[in-house]
């Protein structure tokens, strides 16, 4: 099984990274790998380089042996598509399960990604639900919802692709936007990050300004 969380991670936080071993621990993995975009199609771009995104990945990702990085979004010119990489996964591993893990706000706003369907049979969909947020899935995506969720885990090993899991556990309301206005404002933002990440932002001087 291949388990693929996808973001800008601008920058990782603790939130990301308590989703990331509940979906280890929940599908019992070996490895997850994170997989930061380059542009992201749906995003503004993010205010950093790619450089420091990817070492604070590094350096959060350092103490987890189960966890590892995918930079085939970073090493692509144009848009980050998630579709792209699914498609890239799914001809290396015909039929190796793969799951995409996601936030629910992702989730509630999958049908405005570039060929979301086509993504929804590549892999299988694991939404994550942070504090405060529903599914609030409507026409197209509601149907993809009632025809693909199921509730038993198991299940998502015995094909490549196409169910739709959420996966409970104990959730940490962060938002990496929090953090970038949190810094800008000189407030205290240690506890929702890494320690090493932390360290690393303060020793760059990072989202200190809007550029």
């Amino acid at each position: 099984m291949i388990a693929l969380f996808g973001g800008t991670f601008d920058p990782v936080h603790l939130g990301h990274i308590n989703m990331a071993k509940h979906c280890v621990k929940h599908f019992n993995l070996a490895t997850l790998y994170f997989m930061p975009c380059a542009i992201p199609a749906h995003k503004a771009a993010p205010g950093i380089s790619t450089a420091h995104r990817i070492a604070m990945l590094k350096a959060a990702i350092a103490p987890y042996p189960y966890f590892q990085l995918d930079l085939r979004e970073l090493n692509r010119t144009g848009p980050s598509y998630s579709l792209l990489s699914l498609q890239e996964l799914r001809a290396q591993y015909p039929q190796q399960p793969i799951l995409f893990l996601i936030g629910m706000d992702s989730f509630n706003s999958l049908d405005k990604w570039y060929q979301w369907q086509t993504i929804t049979q590549l892999c299988h969909i694991v939404v994550f639900q942070r504090p405060g947020l529903k599914c609030s899935a409507h026409g197209e995506l509601k149907a993809y919802q009632q025809a693909s969720e199921c509730s038993d885990s198991t299940e998502l090993t015995t094909q490549p692709g196409g169910k739709l899991y959420f996966l409970t556990g104990e959730e940490l309301a962060i938002a990496s936007s929090d953090i970038r206005d949190a810094i800008k404002k000189g407030i205290n933002y240690n506890e929702l990050l890494p320690k090493a990440v932390g360290q690393y932002i303060q020793q760059q001087q990072l989202y200190l300004s809007d550029e």
